[in-house]
């Protein structure tokens, strides 16, 4: 694939990895920290951050597209696959769309067709080196067709739910779906 065909329309290339967020950065403790699958599954099921570092590893390479116009290409990530995590909650099957519930009360939407794509993760390593906090460090959900605020950063929590609610960005006005390739950046 040529360099023009990955690239969305209306965005441009960076070298750099330039950090965008909502609030502080959190502080960490291994000790305290979790990740809570609930919602419309079959059982809920809560991580510490141990069990979660036990699970299955997989790498990715993507590139990923900011609403804000920036591309960055062949990104690597590591960390464990969303299907993954589906073995262990096993939705119900009214479940379609996962909110995402991040620090500081931040939430993304998503339907859980796209979190099924085989590139989606929750990464804990970029670039073969361990994610750093503002990039979202403990762990950061990856879903490289989307815009990157539906990756979001510092994870807690998946709620699987039967209708579709607005996350933080999509209620100020943000597109529902953020497709790059479509340009949604934007509610019309």
């Amino acid at each position: 694939m040529s360099l023009a065909e990955r690239i969305p329309p209306g965005q441009r290339v960076t070298e750099h990895f330039p950090v965008l967020h909502k609030g502080p950065i959190p502080k960490f403790n291994p000790a305290t920290w979790n990740l809570r699958l609930f919602g419309l599954v079959e059982k809920e099921v809560v991580f510490t951050y141990e069990q979660f570092m036990a699970l299955p590893t997989v790498r990715i390479v993507a590139d990923i597209h900011c609403v804000t116009g920036w591309s960055k290409l062949d990104t690597v990530w590591e960390g464990v696959a969303f299907r993954e995590l589906l073995n262990h909650v096993r939705p119900l099957p009214q479940a379609r769309y996962v909110m995402v519930h991040c620090e500081y009360d931040y939430t993304t939407n998503l339907p859980l067709e796209v979190l099924m794509d085989e590139d989606v993760l929750l990464a804990y390593r970029y670039n073969d080196a361990p994610l750093t906090p503002e990039h979202g460090y403990p762990l950061r959900l990856v879903v490289p067709k989307r815009y990157f605020w539906k990756s979001a950063k510092w994870v807690r929590g998946l709620e699987f739910m039967a209708q579709d609610r607005p996350g933080f960005w999509e209620q100020y006005g943000y597109h529902n779906n953020g497709d790059p390739w479509k340009e949604e950046r934007y509610a019309r």
